[in-house]
């Protein structure tokens, strides 16, 4: 009788034992599903969450240069306009004073002469500045001129001024350079660049290399001015102007400047397809 209420009692025991381990591996089992569909609606979470940060991102990006291609627009159909207007009225009053002062010089007497010819010689030297400004500032006829020339009679401008002492070096062959409307980019960049070196550089000389490479178009400028601290520019000055200039054309932009030894400007424009 003691043997079999012992067996009972054993018996019973595996059996409690054995529903314990099936509730136990159930709890286990049940906690592992729960963590899994956690771990998978969690991943799941965290690839839209990426995904849509990376769409807003496109889009903002996007939006910035559309914005930045929007204000270049506007900005070359203004200087365009203030180009005609240059060459149109200003340079036509000028044409007129000149005239009008060649007549005066065949009527005046010998000893006021000299100053009549001073007086016309500077007019005819503003007027020759008014053209050549017109012309830099008019994007329809850095089109039709070319990269080149264009920033050959930019520089010859400068030098003109005698502000500046601006040299020209160029390598390789423009048949490369295709892209018209990215040249217009590219030489508001130098533009940029000139009129930075006139206002606050107090540098003396510019050395333009211009390097046309199978691939890619290398511009190089460097002046001997004071330089300044890269780290103070502020945004929306003609620094950054030139940068996100520099973006619209997918080219690569560096800047760099140290005190007292002058500023330098690097660009590697990638050959693009004329655009529509």
């Amino acid at each position: 009788m003691l043997r079999f209420c012992l067996f009972i009692f054993l018996t019973s025991q595996e059996e409690i034992k054995a529903e314990e381990i099936a509730l136990i591996t159930y709890v286990i089992f049940f906690t592992l599903v729960l963590l899994g569909a956690f771990v998978v609606f969690f991943t799941t979470f965290q690839k839209r969450k990426n995904l849509l940060l990376i769409q807003n991102l496109e889009q903002q990006k996007r939006f910035d240069e559309t914005l930045v291609k929007s204000q270049q627009e506007i900005q070359e159909e203004t200087l365009k306009h203030i180009g005609r207007e240059l060459h149109d009225n200003v340079g036509q009053l000028l044409s007129v004073a000149t005239m009008q002062m060649n007549a005066v010089k065949k009527v005046v007497e010998d000893n006021v002469k000299s100053k009549v010819d001073n007086a016309s010689e500077a007019l005819k030297e503003s007027l020759s500045e008014v053209r050549a400004l017109s012309k830099s500032l008019n994007s329809d006829v850095i089109f039709n001129l070319g990269f080149n020339t264009t920033l050959e009679n930019e520089i010859n401008r400068l030098n003109k001024t005698g502000l500046l002492d601006v040299s020209l070096n160029v390598e390789g062959e423009a048949s490369y350079f295709q892209n018209q409307k990215d040249a217009i980019i590219l030489f508001r960049i130098l533009q940029e660049f000139f009129s930075n070196t006139l206002k606050y550089a107090e540098a003396e000389n510019v050395f333009v290399h211009i390097n046309y490479q199978p691939e890619a178009l290398h511009i190089k400028l460097e002046d001997n001015g004071i330089g300044f601290d890269i780290n103070e520019i502020k945004e929306g000055s003609g620094m950054t102007n030139m940068k996100k200039r520099a973006e619209i054309i997918e080219a690569q932009f560096q800047l760099d400047s140290v005190l007292e030894k002058g500023t330098s400007l690097s660009i590697i424009y990638p050959y693009r397809a004329q655009q529509d």
